[in-house]
């Protein structure tokens, strides 16, 4: 692994609720459950906690979370919608 040590997976509490709020936003359950997925291989508990703070509109996540949250939007793309 490289860069900083994952803080510890997403939990289960996390991806339903990000489920809930991509659903909210999206009304794509299918994209939004195969976001989820991948986001739980993808990211650590930490990030998550910033991916679903800002679907809801929070700004401003630190340095290092904004950085990784250009990667994971491009893998997690690759993933679920391959064609995009």
């Amino acid at each position: 692994m490289t860069g900083t040590a994952l803080a510890g997976a997403p939990t289960a509490a996390q991806k339903a609720e990000f489920t809930k709020v991509c659903v909210g936003i999206s009304q794509d359950n299918a994209l939004c459950t195969c976001k989820a997925d991948a986001a739980m291989k993808l990211i650590d508990e930490r990030m998550m906690g910033y991916v679903i703070a800002g679907m809801k509109g929070a700004g401003n996540a630190p340095q290092d979370v904004q950085k990784e949250w250009n990667d994971y939007v491009a893998r997690s793309n690759q993933i679920c919608k391959p064609n995009y």
